[in-house]
């Protein structure tokens, strides 16, 4: 190219004389820090992905297990140790159905705080701890008396009090149960389905 033909490219070519490989270097930092942001990006969206997949298709203790270990620093992963606590419990794992609910109390993320109490006191009376696991959920209704699981450990505690030999105190927490739940068809059935099984318990010796 002809300088003399074209003398407004002068100053462009003395700028780049000075300034251009500088300039070309800050422009491909720039270019490798956004290909290693995208990327990043990408990773973490992978990620995300296979978080939510196994939170909603582990289903076996085994699968659980791997999922809880693979993403353990995930947001998810509280769900998926909740989900693995109970697993432990169906298979009558007790005793890691109670560590796994302790594992996630240690770090439970706000409104789910009260799940592992709860499911701590019925890993205590599924392991004969009745006494343990009639306190644990006599502390959750008194302290939680409008929490949507007061029900729950209300009749676990008069469960664990009948399964410990003491059928009188039992039956007259589901009576006064049957009382404060008047007209509440759903709690009123759950009262009764518990009374029930506390009638027909043969203490354990």
């Amino acid at each position: 190219m002809n300088l003399k033909k074209n003398p407004e490219l002068l100053p462009l070519i003395e700028w780049w004389e000075k300034n251009g490989k500088q300039t070309l270097a800050v422009v491909l930092v720039g270019v490798v820090v956004a290909g290693g942001w995208y990327s990043w990006k990408a990773y973490r969206q992978s990620t995300e992905n296979a978080a939510s997949s196994a939170l909603t298709n582990a289903f076996t203790v085994e699968e659980l297990e791997e999922a809880v270990s693979r993403f353990s620093s995930h947001p998810s992963c509280g769900a998926l140790k909740l989900r693995l606590a109970k697993s432990y419990f169906d298979a009558g794992r007790y005793e890691e159905a109670l560590s796994q609910y302790d594992s996630f109390a240690a770090g439970a993320p706000e409104g789910f705080a009260d799940i592992p109490v709860v499911g701590k006191a019925q890993c205590l009376e599924a392991l004969g701890r009745y006494a343990d696991a009639a306190a644990a959920f006599d502390a959750f209704a008194e302290a939680n008396p409008s929490n949507y699981l007061a029900l729950t450990a209300q009749l676990g505690a008069a469960r664990s009090y009948a399964e410990a030999g003491d059928k009188k105190k039992a039956l007259a927490r589901i009576e006064a149960l049957k009382a404060s739940n008047a007209g509440k068809d759903a709690e009123t059935a759950r009262i009764e389905a518990v009374e029930s099984v506390i009638k027909r318990l043969q203490p354990s010796k």
